[in-house]
C-alpha cells in the first residue's frame, strides 16, 4: 500500500510534485520516485513494501519496452496466478504484484480490470501516445483524488497533497451542507473541496490532448443479477465459507508479517475463526481498542473469544486526555471530516501494530452491508444509522444560516433493484456506510505506515452474498442470519448469536464532562473563523448548553462542529 501523485503539463512540474509526494509520504517511507516526461508529464510514488520487498520492484514502474510508466497503491491479490495467466506474453524480472499489473494491462488493456481481484488506484502513462490510464478498484478500497486546470491535470492518493500545489482548498457548499443538513459525505464522485474530485469506485479515466473521460468498469448490479441463487440453505452456506476462506488465504499474501483487527461482534468472531484455520494461531497478533468504560467497550467478549483461540493480543486503551491532540492530528491527515472517537481509538491500533513491525493487517469490514445486519433493514428504510430510535433528529439543521441551507439537498440514491432490501444495502454498499468507512480507515492506517486489508470485501464473497434471498439474510429478528448460522459451528453459540453492538466509545459523555472546555474552544473557533457565516451562532450554542446539561441522545452534532473546526 501505497501513495500515488502525478501531474500533467506543458511545464517543468517536478518541484511541485516533489511537494506533493512529501505530503503523503507517510504512505510509503520506503522509497520515494518520480518520473518525467518533459513537457508531457510527471509521476511519483511513495512505497510502503509488501510484496517482493527488493528495490526491483520501487515505482514508477517502467514495462520492458520502456513505454508505459505505472504508479500503484494497493495489492492485487491474485497476482501469482494473473502471473501465470499471463505466460510467456511478458517477461517478468520482478517477483511483485506491481509488474504483473503494469503486464496485465499491457496484455489485456482495459479488460485487465475485471481480472483483478484486489484493492488498487493506479495510473499508467503512456509515453508513446502521450496518455494517461487511471482506474479505481470496484468499492473504492484506495483513494484517487484529481483536479483540472485549463492547462494542467493533477492526481494524488490524498487531498492535502492537492490542494498544497494548487494553493486552492475552496469549500464544497453543496457538500459542507448536505454533511450538516443530512449526514452526507458527498457522492462517489465529490470531496469536501469545490475543485478537488475523486474517481469513482469502479470506474477508470484517461486523460489525452487535455481532454479527461471517465467510464464505469464494473457493473455490480450486471453481476449480482447473473448469480444463480439456490433456495438450499446448507448448500448456499457450503459455497459462502469456501469463498470466504479463499479470501482470507489470498489476503495472507505478503512478505512482512500479517495481524489481524478484532471486535466483539459476529465478524470479527468469524474472521478470527477462519484466520487461525489457514495460520498456525500462535503467529497472529490480534489487535483491540477499548477506553476503560464498561458501558462501551466490547473486551469482555473480544477476550473470551481470545479464550478459545489463544491468539496473542494486544489491548490498545484510549484515553480522554488523548483526545485533543490525536482529534487534531488525524483530521490532518484525513483532510475532510472523519467518524468521531471510535476512529481516532482505531487509529491507535495502526500504530502500535507499526512498533510491533506488523505491517499488514485484517479487519471484518463489509459484513453488514452484504448480510443485512443493520437494524434499518428490517423497519425504517431513510434510516442510516444503527440503533437510531425515535428521538430528535440527529441532525441540527436550525443551526445552519439560510446562506448555507440555500445549498442543502438531500441525495436522492440509485433504486437498480425490485425490493427494498436489496436497494437499502446499494446504498450503504457505494453511498454511504462503506466508502466512508473505507476512508476513514485508509488515512488512520497509512498514518502509520500500515496497510489494512479487507477479506469480507472481496468482490466474489459480496456479489454472492448481496444476490441471496431475504429470507437467508433476515429471520424475524435475527439479522445475518445465514451468517450467523455459519459462524455457530465455529465460535461458542452466545457469542454467534449475540446482537448488533455499534462500535462505540463514550464519545457523548466525554464531549460533555470531561472534555466540555475543550468543545468550547473548538466552537469559538467556529464563531471566530471563516465558516461563521455558515451557522446561526446563537443556536449553536443553545444546542451546547441543552447537552452540557443532559441532552445527549446524540453526539453527532456537536463532533460536526468540531470536525469543521479543526480543518
Amino acid at each position: 500500500m501505497c501513495g500515488i501523485a502525478g501531474i500533467i503539463s506543458p511545464y517543468d512540474r517536478n518541484v511541485a510534485l516533489n511537494k506533493m509526494l512529501e505530503l503523503q509520504k507517510h504512505r510509503g517511507p520506503d522509497n520515494t520516485g518520480n518520473y518525467a516526461d518533459k513537457g508531457y508529464a510527471c509521476l511519483g510514488h511513495n512505497r510502503l513494501s509488501i510484496v517482493d520487498l527488493s528495490t526491483a520492484a520501487n515505482q514508477p514502474f517502467l514495462d520492458n519496452s520502456g513505454r508505459y510508466h505505472l504508479v500503484f497503491n494497493g495489492e492485487i491479490y491474485n497476482y501469482k496466478e494473473l502471473k501465470a495467466e499471463i505466460g510467456s506474453k511478458y517477461t517478468f524480472r520482478t517477483n511483485s504484484d506491481t509488474e504483473v499489473l503494469l503486464a496485465s494491462f499491457i496484455v489485456y488493456g482495459k479488460k485487465c480490470l475485471e481480472k483483478l481481484n484486489g484493492m488498487f488506484s493506479f495510473a499508467i502513462w503512456d509515453a508513446e501516445e502521450k496518455s494517461l490510464f487511471a482506474a479505481r478498484d470496484r468499492f473504492g478500497v484506495k483513494p484517487f483524488y484529481y483536479s483540472e486546470t485549463p492547462e494542467e491535470f493533477y492526481f494524488a492518493s490524498e487531498i492535502k497533497s492537492i490542494t498544497a500545489v494548487l494553493g486552492n482548498n475552496e469549500p464544497s457548499l453543496k457538500v459542507w451542507a448536505n454533511y450538516f443538513a443530512y449526514g452526507s459525505y458527498g457522492l462517489p464522485d465529490e470531496t469536501f473541496y469545490k475543485d478537488i474530485f475523486q474517481l469513482p469506485a469502479g470506474h477508470f479515466l484517461t486523460f489525452m490532448d487535455g481532454n479527461m473521460k471517465i467510464e464505469r468498469w464494473y457493473d455490480f448490479v450486471e453481476n449480482v443479477n447473473k448469480i444463480q441463487v439456490s433456495d438450499d440453505f446448507e448448500k448456499t452456506k457450503s459455497e459462502y465459507l469456501k469463498l470466504l476462506k479463499d479470501s482470507i488465504s489470498l489476503r495472507f499474501r505478503a512478505d512482512v508479517e500479517v495481524g489481524f483487527n478484532i471486535s466483539g461482534g459476529v465478524d470479527s468472531s468469524l474472521l478470527l475463526a477462519l484466520v487461525n484455520q489457514y495460520e498456525k494461531k500462535e503467529k497472529i497478533r490480534a489487535y483491540t481498542f477499548y477506553t476503560g468504560d464498561e458501558r462501551y467497550d466490547e473486551l469482555p467478549w473480544v477476550q473470551k473469544m481470545i479464550n478459545e483461540t489463544q491468539n496473542p493480543l494486544s489491548k490498545v486503551r484510549l484515553e480522554v486526555e488523548e483526545i485533543e491532540e490525536l482529534s487534531e492530528k488525524i483530521s490532518s491527515f484525513q483532510d475532510e471530516p472523519f467518524g468521531g472517537f471510535p476512529t481516532i481509538a482505531y487509529s491507535k491500533i495502526f500504530q502500535q501494530a507499526r512498533k510491533d513491525n506488523i505491517l499488514v493487517l485484517l479487519d471484518g469490514q463489509g459484513m453488514d452491508e452484504q448480510w443485512a445486519g443493520y437494524d434499518y433493514y428490517a423497519g425504517n428504510p431513510t434510516a442510516t444509522i444503527q440503533g437510531q430510535k425515535g428521538y430528535t433528529s440527529t441532525f441540527k439543521k436550525h443551526c445552519l444560516s439560510d446562506d448555507l441551507m440555500q445549498y442543502a439537498e438531500k441525495s436522492e440514491y440509485p433504486e437498480p433493484f425490485d425490493n427494498q432490501l436489496q436497494n437499502l444495502q446499494y446504498r450503504d454498499l457505494f453511498y454511504t456506510k462503506i466508502p466512508r468507512a473505507l476512508r476513514f480507515n485508509d488515512r488512520i492506517s497509512m498514518a502509520h505506515s500500515t496497510e489494512l486489508r479487507e477479506p469480507f470485501l472481496d468482490y466474489r464473497l459480496v456479489e454472492f452474498a448481496f444476490a441471496q434471498p431475504e429470507h437467508f439474510k433476515i429471520k424475524g429478528n435475527v439479522h445475518k442470519y445465514l451468517l450467523r448460522e455459519l459462524v455457530k459451528e465455529l465460535v461458542p453459540s452466545d457469542i454467534s448469536y449475540a446482537p448488533k453492538r455499534p462500535l462505540q466509545t463514550p464519545q457523548r459523555e466525554w464531549l460533555g464532562d470531561d472534555l466540555s472546555s475543550w468543545v468550547e474552544e473548538q466552537l469559538n473557533r467556529l464563531t471566530e473563523g471563516r465558516y461563521a457565516g455558515w451557522f446561526d451562532l446563537d443556536e449553536v450554542y443553545r444546542e451546547w448548553e441543552k447537552y452540557k446539561e443532559g441532552e445527549r441522545q446524540s453526539s453527532f452534532h456537536i463532533w460536526q462542529w468540531i470536525s469543521l473546526s479543526t480543518l
